[in-house]
């Protein structure tokens, strides 16, 4: 008896003194190849190049080995900025989330001006250029062809190089500085029309002056159409 009790306190000191297997551990690594790939499929503007860095994870961090594949999204649907946070996840009950830091860059030819412009202009096809730029850096946004600028004005002056955003255009315009215009003036009932040249800019309904191509005389008017302006009396 005294025999069979020293035998089974053995097994237990062993059971004691020998270490469990140690629970499987997923891959940090295979965290952050996941979320920069993801980025690269799902992300990528076309036409576009994507460059992508993960952060380094902290190695303090132990995560249960995901009995599902893993999931990975941006948390919001947020624009995608030179810093993102990837969300992470193992889809099981109970699984665990982290999120992954990344470093972004996206190379895409927006439009950049090819000379100093001044505010009202109408930037055209003479006016700006296409450049490669990393348009993840631009917070203000970008802009990537001329059909996004036919028919608008600049908003402010603007120096050579300058990359365009959308928040540099103001609205769309009928008439702009220096355009031949037709002006309708009424008088008595009678539509009197006479040519003039636009001493301002704006969209239907801007009041703006004219300078009448005959006399010489400058007119107050209104934007009616484009080319054309109605002359106030």
């Amino acid at each position: 008896m005294i025999q069979r009790v020293l035998a089974t306190v053995g097994a237990l000191s062993a059971l004691l003194i020998c270490p469990l297997p140690a629970a499987a551990t997923q891959s940090l690594d295979a965290v952050r190849t996941l979320a920069v790939d993801w980025l690269q499929q799902h992300r990528t503007l076309p036409g576009a190049r994507m460059t992508t860095e993960a952060g380094q994870l902290d190695s303090r961090l132990h995560l249960a080995d995901c009995a599902a594949p893993l999931e990975a999204s941006l948390p919001g649907n947020r624009p995608l900025g030179a810093r993102v946070s990837v969300t992470v996840r193992c889809p099981v009950p109970g699984g665990w989330t982290v999120r992954v830091p990344v470093k972004v860059q996206m190379f895409a030819n927006v439009l950049v001006t090819s000379r100093p412009l001044a505010r009202g202009d109408g930037p055209g096809a003479s006016d700006v250029h296409t450049e490669e730029r990393d348009v993840a850096s631009l917070a203000y946004g970008y802009v990537a062809s001329l059909d996004q600028i036919r028919g608008r004005a600049l908003a402010r002056p603007l120096n050579a190089g300058t990359v365009l955003t959308p928040g540099m255009l103001a609205g769309r315009q009928a008439v702009r500085i220096g355009d031949a215009v037709s002006m309708e003036a009424s008088v008595d009932g009678v539509t009197i029309r006479a040519e003039g040249v636009a001493m301002g800019a704006g969209d239907t309904g801007t009041r703006l002056k004219v300078r009448n191509a005959s006399s010489g005389k400058v007119l107050d008017a209104i934007v009616s159409g484009p080319g054309t302006v109605a002359v106030l009396p």
